[in-house]
């Protein structure tokens, strides 16, 4: 009753795990009960889902925990709720957690996959109250960048992605600014915990809207052309749900038919959203998805600037998934490799862009299984961030732009290309899991 008003009550209340483990103090979790079990299983598989991962291998990891407790558990999850069962042959628990909110944090997920690797040598000989105290730990690793480091590396990402969609430098500029303000406002609001919708419309409208003064004042001071607005879309392409787009594939490959239709839907949503307000903007800005100026490079010119601007693009986008530097290192290395293969599969050998994007994906799977081992990250952390600039976010806005002016032809070309391409991603990396994984490669 004596609550401020001004103060908001959280919608999602909180779960205190630590009371779950207050019956059985000083005694291993192996010898705890079936209810201090289950909440040692269900909030690893909680945290896992917070960090993006899929539905199979959120199941996976609690199947580890489980096998090494003696429990039998069989989980229902989706983009933002699990629903589990642990059975002991004697009793029954089901619980069902929910999240606030999803993003990716591959940091994280790092530190919960060796906490699952390393549960059979050092976590059952833990008690209860010592592994949720662990997983308290785990749950702090937040942010590794600030807001202001996010936006540079949205920054970085948005201009080399510029140039490998055909831009200059003058593009390339531009959007470099106008996606890091954007993705600089879209952090401050998130970690404010402000809504999904104003964060994507706020950060869209400011990367919008300093491309355009910065296009205008290039103009008037150096007498810049104005066909150089086509880059303003490259300004706002950081809020391309890549991760969510990649893993409902591979969730769907799986049968997880609840988290991969819910992180579908979840991916679109963000889509559309985003490109409805960049339509608005650009109606209100005057500014139109024209062609790029044609760039003057020779074969090996091309070739070089691809792997640097590839390279570039997904070191950006790894660290904006909260990636640590050198695991950013490595997603980049293999994504400049694969990246410039496509791109020239299809400038070269005159590939389709899904089939192209296919064989990048599948290359990029297969690389990333190579240095699994020795990098020692989590196949996801490296395969996904690879991939994502290969997400056709230029496509999607055209879709929606030529639709809002009523080109209902060139609105369905651009939708009918950016979804065998959004459909082939996936793919690619599913059929390099099916190759080198082998309990990936079974129906089980």
């Amino acid at each position: 009753m004596g609550q401020r008003q001004s103060e908001i009550i959280k919608n999602h209340m909180e779960v205190y795990w630590h009371d779950y483990a207050s019956a059985s103090k000083g005694v291993p979790i192996t010898e705890a009960g079936l209810v201090e079990k289950a909440s040692v299983i269900g909030r690893t598989g909680l945290m896992l889902l917070e960090c993006g991962t899929g539905a199979w291998r959120v199941r996976s990891s609690m199947n580890t925990l489980s096998r090494e407790l003696g429990v039998t558990t069989t989980a229902d999850i989706g983009l933002l709720s699990i629903e589990f069962t642990c059975f002991d042959g004697d009793q029954c628990y089901t619980q069902s957690l929910c999240l606030t909110n999803t993003g990716v944090n591959t940091s994280r997920l790092n530190r919960l996959e060796h906490f699952v690797n390393d549960f059979d040598r050092e976590g059952k000989f833990m008690t209860g109250e010592e592994l949720h105290s662990h997983l308290d730990e785990i749950e702090r690793i937040h942010g590794l960048y600030s807001p202001i480091a996010l936006g540079f590396a949205a920054a970085l990402a948005c201009g080399c992605f510029t140039f490998l969609l055909g831009g200059g430098i003058v593009e390339m500029l531009c959007a470099f600014c106008g996606a890091g303000i954007g993705n600089f406002v879209r952090c401050k609001l998130t970690k404010h915990h402000f809504t999904l919708f104003l964060g994507i419309t706020a950060s869209v409208c400011s990367a919008s809207l300093v491309y355009a003064i910065l296009l205008k004042l290039a103009e008037v001071l150096f007498a810049v052309s104005a066909q150089h607005e086509a880059g303003y879309i490259c300004s706002m392409l950081f809020i391309i749900p890549g991760f969510p787009f990649i893993t409902s594939g591979i969730d769907l490959a799986k049968l997880d038919m609840r988290s991969g239709l819910e992180r579908l839907a979840y991916a679109v949503l963000i889509i559309l959203v985003a490109t409805m307000t960049a339509w608005i903007m650009a109606l209100l800005l005057h500014l139109q998805p024209v062609q790029f100026p044609a760039l003057s490079l020779t074969l090996p010119e091309e070739i070089v600037f691809r792997l640097l601007a590839s390279f570039g693009g997904v070191f950006g986008f790894s660290l904006m998934f909260n990636s640590p530097r050198n695991l950013a290192v490595c997603a980049a290395l293999i994504g400049a490799v694969t990246n410039t293969f496509r791109l020239e599969l299809v400038s070269l050998a005159g590939f389709p862009p899904a089939v192209a994007a296919f064989l990048g994906a599948l290359l990029s799977g297969l690389m990333a299984s190579c240095l699994k081992s020795a990098a020692g990250y989590p196949r996801i952390s490296v395969t996904v961030p690879s991939i994502v600039i290969m997400v056709p976010g230029l496509y999607f806005y055209r879709a929606i732009y030529n639709l809002g002016i009523l080109s209902l032809m060139d609105s369905a070309t651009w939708f009918a290309d950016a979804i065998l391409i959004i459909v082939a991603l996936p793919l690619g990396l599913i059929f390099a899991r099916i190759v080198t994984d082998k309990t990936f490669r079974y129906c089980t």
